[in-house]
């Protein structure tokens, strides 16, 4: 069998993009998801010491750095000891419990071992484990990049406030614009949303076999077991206990999390989409790198392959964030176990994203702005200043200024400056305002 290598990868996440994506492993591979387990067991354990249940006053809270060790220095071979314990258990939660008490022998804490996961379903830990993963890498890799191409935006926007750039609306010349506008509507939509996506949620669910504290309540039925489950999700791991439940989270704020992450990349694939049309138009060149081909037949040819690679990649990540939030959601009765499977590929959509990333930042990088061309297009379609010239003239009560324009553009097969100079001298109005509207070109009639 061939050993796993970025050549022999059946995902391009683990295989060509690699150097891209790696360090998303610390989060979703399958050595991180047993260490974000262990971690959850761990704070667990020391939460009920900290509580304190009865059985646990004895426990020297001196013992605590120890047992954050376990999970703060997990390595490799530990995760593997772990999935040999689970090749007996056949149960992967259960084969870390057994691991945490064998730690706790080691640690003289053989006595209390038994409140390792105690009164907890697997959820319990599945469902604080998954959600801290997201939230960590959200914060540490994710949203850094994300908020790394919306400044990268907003300062293309500005550099480029001041260059005129015909507009299209349907695929046709229209009122022109300006390019730094263009880019500003990009990053004003991605900061909109970035914000929901950041008041959203990271929900967990933590409440034993049925989410009713069954098992802790019959141990120790005065204990507020309830406030003990809230404090510890939300104040311990700093997220959102969801309640009540059953046996599983029910998903709808991460659902949330989905769709608001599908917008944003929607609104990239936008991006992408108009930046390769601008490009395709010549407004934008690319620099060239020495040695780099575009075409394997065309020697000529500079392909807007960033752009292209971004689009793609974003694409299958919002499929997989459509089928999450459409999927998880839902739970036959209590509980069924098409959940597990689903979440396993939570970093799936998200290592895409950050391939999409990092491809659109290096397209935008490689813009050189050919203000020629721009200025060619403006110079071509003079027909667009009929707007600005049937508005001055519906302010002054001229009459019918629309049609006597419709009849100008639409008679003609090319309009251009002089003939539009020569339209307005056969306006009946005054000689200031014939000035006035000669002063209208493509190039400054921008708007605000």
């Amino acid at each position: 069998m061939n050993s796993l290598t970025k050549l022999t990868a059946i995902s391009p996440i683990d295989g060509r993009y690699r150097n891209t994506t790696e360090d998303l492993a610390d989060y979703f591979s399958e050595s991180a998801l047993i260490n974000y387990r262990v971690l959850v067991e761990i704070e667990y354990f020391i939460a009920l010491c900290e509580w304190p249940l009865p059985q646990l006053k004895t426990v020297n809270h001196s013992v605590f750095p120890a047992l954050r060790d376990i999970y703060e220095k997990f390595t490799e071979e530990d995760a593997q000891k772990i999935k040999d314990i689970e090749k007996i258990t056949n149960h992967d939660v259960k084969a870390v419990e057994y691991f945490i008490k064998e730690k706790f022998d080691a640690l003289k804490l053989n006595e209390q071992k038994e409140f390792i996961h105690f009164g907890l379903t697997s959820q319990d830990i599945n469902n604080t484990a998954i959600p801290l993963s997201i939230m960590n890498a959200m914060s540490d890799k994710i949203m850094p990049e994300l908020e790394d191409i919306i400044d990268l935006l907003t300062e293309l926007s500005d550099q480029w406030k001041d260059v005129s750039m015909l507009a299209r609306t349907h695929g046709q010349p229209a009122s022109p614009t300006r390019l730094g506008k263009e880019i500003e509507v990009f990053a004003v939509r991605l900061k909109n949303q970035v914000k929901q996506l950041k008041a959203v949620p990271y929900s967990a669910k933590f409440g034993g076999a049925t989410g009713n504290m069954n098992a802790h309540n019959v141990a120790y039925p005065r204990i507020d077991w309830l406030k003990f489950a809230t404090i510890f999700v939300n104040e311990k791991l700093d997220l959102h206990r969801s309640h009540p439940t059953t046996q599983i989270e029910h998903y709808d704020n991460f659902a949330a999390f989905c769709d608001a992450f599908k917008r944003i990349n929607t609104i990239l694939i936008d991006l992408d989409r108009d930046i390769w049309q601008y490009i395709s138009m010549e407004y934008f060149k690319q620099k060239i790198k020495v040695g780099e081909i575009g075409s394997s037949a065309m020697p000529h040819k500079v392909n807007p392959i960033d752009f292209e690679n971004s689009e793609g990649n974003l694409g299958i990540a919002n499929a997989l964030f459509e089928h999450f939030s459409a999927k998880l959601p839902i739970s036959r009765l209590q509980r069924d176990l098409t959940d597990s499977t689903v979440l396993r590929n939570v970093g799936v959509p998200l290592a895409h994203s950050l391939i999409a990333f990092a491809s659109l930042k290096k397209g935008l990088g490689k813009l050189i702005l050919n203000k020629e061309a721009l200025e060619r297009d403006l110079e071509n379609n003079w027909a667009v200043v009929a707007e600005a010239i049937q508005t001055v003239l519906r302010r002054e009560g001229y009459p019918k200024p629309y049609e006597a324009l419709k009849e100008l553009t639409r008679t003609n097969s090319h309009i251009t400056k002089q003939s539009i100079a020569a339209f307005i001298d056969t306006l009946n109005v005054s000689d200031a305002i014939k000035s006035e509207l000669k002063n209208i070109s493509p190039s400054n009639f921008t708007g605000i």
